[in-house]
């Protein structure tokens, strides 16, 4: 039998006995943290490149998955399944991007015998079409960009669409997720180029060239409310994260709470949140994300339907576990609270730490790390995927840690976010730990 964990509800659940980590990195290394706390094995994936990864030292079992390319490793699912299998795992936890939104792997999972750690197969199968999940927002009445809600592929259709919306617009992929496919278009003489750049970005990214069009909203806040939801209807949000400093539609830093959403814009996104997480019968963690105008009216834009990178400032204001939550809540159990029962206590910043060279436009920056001194100081946390002696691979994204601050407000959280960077030192690659602190250094007001 599993670990039995507390009972909140006076039903109660085993959780699992061991659990396959289909992931790598930073958020392989946090999964198995919380696994241990719980008392539940752990089962880790690596590809060549990853012999010496963190999260293999740490797993209890570790498996070799194949090459270093992550098409013939960490995305192949028939490998992954062999192993879970062999492994005797009870259920896998895909920890964020590879398989976290894969429908048909969470359906596969279900085939094997295997809990899926994440929402049931048919909401990862309507939030995954973007265009289809935002009609299924704006029928909840939750407040939606204006847009197209059908994919678009001809020339003269986009610019028909173009025409009705008014520039400027914007051009997304259907299929994929971090901003990647995004193209800005200002006037109708870009739309060509920029609709043949999201369709070749999108197909690279999903294998769907599929893109739609929404209006363009000028200087937004991105803003996204976590939710938890169980299987018996009962759904909570824990407040939202502030995620607008960005780098080309990619993350850089997350606030929670937002500096811009007061108690009543809180109230609103986060019923409108849990409305639309309703309307899909949702189930296990997600964010609903929204984009905010100067007006304070909000947007929703998509929905992320796993573990976000950012999770660590909502467990830091709430103290909640959220990989906890993920697996309590796949394993059956009922929701231990309500949203009475949600508090916020003070602030958290969280900084992204990519092997990346600020000076060189952000170029990639593996190698072997030659030395790593980490901050020492109360209410700081590093989640990390990296050690000394490290050889951090050119194959995968290139984030090896993030360092997340706490204070009372949020003029203590940045006075120690900036202190941390200052004293967290990673030698032998080059990282965006020097951006980090000259962003701090210019002011610390949201931008």
């Amino acid at each position: 039998m599993g670990t039995f964990l507390y009972d909140m509800t006076g039903e109660g659940f085993n959780v699992f006995e061991k659990i396959l980590i289909a992931n790598r990195g930073e958020i392989a290394v946090r999964i198995i943290k919380t696994c241990r706390k719980l008392g539940i094995k752990t089962a880790s994936l690596y590809s060549d490149a990853d012999k010496e990864a963190l999260h293999v030292k740490m797993a209890d079992e570790t498996y070799h998955i194949g090459p270093s390319n992550p098409l013939k490793s960490y995305l192949c699912a028939p490998k992954i399944f062999d192993v879970a299998q062999m492994a005797s795992c009870d259920a896998i936890h895909p920890g964020y991007g590879f398989f976290s939104e894969n429908a048909e792997f969470a359906r596969d999972c279900r085939r094997f015998g295997l809990t899926f750690i994440g929402p049931p197969a048919g909401v990862l199968e309507k939030m995954s079409d973007k265009t289809r999940a935002r009609r299924l927002m704006r029928e909840a009445g939750v407040p939606v960009i204006p847009g197209y809600e059908h994919s678009v592929k001809e020339e003269a259709e986009a610019l028909d669409i173009a025409e009705s919306i008014g520039y400027p617009i914007m051009i997304k992929g259907v299929h994929t997720g971090g901003g990647r496919s995004i193209r800005l278009v200002k006037c109708k003489e870009e739309l060509n180029s920029a609709l043949n750049y999201s369709q070749r970005a999108a197909q690279r990214i999903s294998g769907k060239s599929e893109v739609y069009i929404e209006k363009f909203i000028p200087n937004p806040f991105h803003v996204e409310v976590q939710l938890v939801a169980d299987s018996y209807g009962n759904i909570a949000h824990l407040g939202e994260r502030d995620c607008s400093i960005q780098r080309r539609h990619q993350k850089l830093i997350e606030e929670a709470p937002s500096p811009i959403v007061d108690s009543s814009l809180r109230k609103r996104m986060g019923e409108a949140a849990v409305k639309g997480a309703q309307s899909i019968n949702y189930q296990s963690l997600g964010t609903m994300e929204f984009l905010i105008n100067g007006d304070n009216n909000f947007y929703f834009i998509e929905s992320n339907d796993r573990i976000q990178v950012e999770h660590p400032v909502t467990e830091m204001v709430t103290g909640i576990d959220l990989i906890g939550e993920q697996i309590r809540l796949a394993a059956g159990e009922k929701l231990g609270y309500s949203q009475r029962d949600v508090r916020m206590k003070g602030w958290a910043i969280e900084c992204r730490i990519n092997a990346e060279d600020p000076t060189r436009n952000f170029l990639p920056s593996p190698g072997i790390i030659t030395r790593i001194l980490k901050p020492k100081i109360p209410h700081i946390r590093i989640d990390s995927g990296v050690y000394t002696g490290y050889c951090v691979p050119p194959f995968y994204d290139s984030l090896i840690s993030k360092v997340i601050a706490w204070g009372s407000d949020r003029l203590e959280a940045v006075t120690r976010i900036k202190r941390a960077l200052s004293e967290y030192v990673i030698e032998g690659i080059k990282t965006t730990i020097p951006y980090h602190l000259k962003h701090w250094s210019g002011g610390n007001n949201h931008n």
